[in-house]
């Protein structure tokens, strides 16, 4: 048997190095596709978004622009075209002005009454106590009751021989008249607060709820005290929720119809012509169609502001933030 030097023996068969290295990339990874539903699917919901916000609204400025009234509403294809001179006419000698500065008045007085009573009413209802459901319960029959109920209620207690002047007068105190005269405005602004609370109410408990039961103990080990906790720890949590109630809260106020209505008639007093009001009154008492349609448009415009921050505040503004930090 020949012994062969380590020279002399034959190379080991060896694995080419691309198959041992595994497949080398050489160009950039490719994004992951992503999975889009079919478009089809959002046929209905445009659909519905058309013939409920589009065609309206088209319509609503064609009316606004035409001298549409009870005399042309027949012909209201052919009713004569004014241009801006219905939004001319609101503004120069219409209740446009008034009505809007009472609209954002009373929009804004309300919203900051519900905020503390909302705000203490969450701290009340939040912690655990024996028949914590049933003030819950409590707290929420001024939301859940219809605001032609609410209405309805508060003017038969409102009225000259209603419950609230006769308590008022077994202490002595001449109530006076609620829903005429220059004390309306100021009654239209308790009802809606007794009214709305409960909104604020339901969101502030819904973000006390959010905040963990370590913070809690976090903070009871670190010895702070309750109003410590309540400035540094709890009013920065709700933060988020109490915006989106006082956006939210500030719409539903420019926009109600109902209770004014309802808790005054129409004609409404001077002080109490909000809005949607005086839009009510000049289509279906004046019969100025366009002129109210002028004046529609106009709302729109005011509530577009609030509306605007609220879109901000939940962030469906495209994204466009996201994509300008990154």
């Amino acid at each position: 048997m020949s012994l062969t030097s380590p020279a002399d023996r034959p190379p080991m068969a060896t694995r080419p190095a691309a198959a041992t290295a595994g497949p080398k990339r050489t160009g950039p990874a490719r994004p992951a596709r992503r999975r889009q539903g079919p478009l089809w699917l959002m046929t209905p919901g445009g659909v519905l978004l058309l013939v409920v916000v589009v065609v309206p609204f088209v319509l609503a400025l064609w009316m606004s622009v035409t001298d549409l009234d009870q005399y042309t509403l027949r012909q209201w294809a052919g009713a004569p075209f004014l241009g801006l001179g219905n939004y001319v006419e609101a503004v120069a000698s219409g209740p446009l002005l008034h009505s809007v500065w009472l609209s954002v008045a009373f929009s804004v007085l309300t919203t900051v009454l519900t905020l503390p009573l909302g705000l203490a009413a969450a701290f009340a209802a939040h912690d655990r106590f024996r028949g914590r459901g049933l003030v819950r319960s409590i707290f929420l029959i001024p939301y859940v009751l219809p605001a032609f109920v609410v209405g309805t209620v508060w003017r038969i207690a409102l009225g000259p021989d209603g419950a609230v002047n006769t308590v008022l007068g077994t202490v002595g105190i001449d109530g006076g008249n609620w829903l005429i005269g220059g004390r309306t405005f100021w009654t239209l602004v308790l009802v809606d607060t007794w009214a709305a609370w409960p909104f604020v109410y339901l969101l502030c408990l819904a973000g006390l709820q959010s905040i963990g039961r370590e913070v809690h103990e976090a903070v009871a080990v670190d010895g702070a005290s309750w109003w410590q906790k309540t400035v540094y720890i709890v009013l920065p949590s709700l933060r988020g929720p109490l915006l989106l109630a006082v956006i939210i809260a500030t719409l539903h106020h420019l926009n109600n119809f109902t209770l004014p209505f309802v808790l005054f008639g129409s004609p409404a007093p001077d002080e109490v012509n909000v809005l949607p009001i005086a839009i009510y009154s000049a289509s279906f008492q004046t019969f100025r169609f366009g002129l109210a349609a002028a004046m529609s448009v106009a709302s729109l415009v005011l509530v577009l502001i609030p509306l605007l921050f609220y879109l901000r505040a939940v962030r469906l503004d495209t994204g466009l933030e996201k994509g300008a930090q990154a």
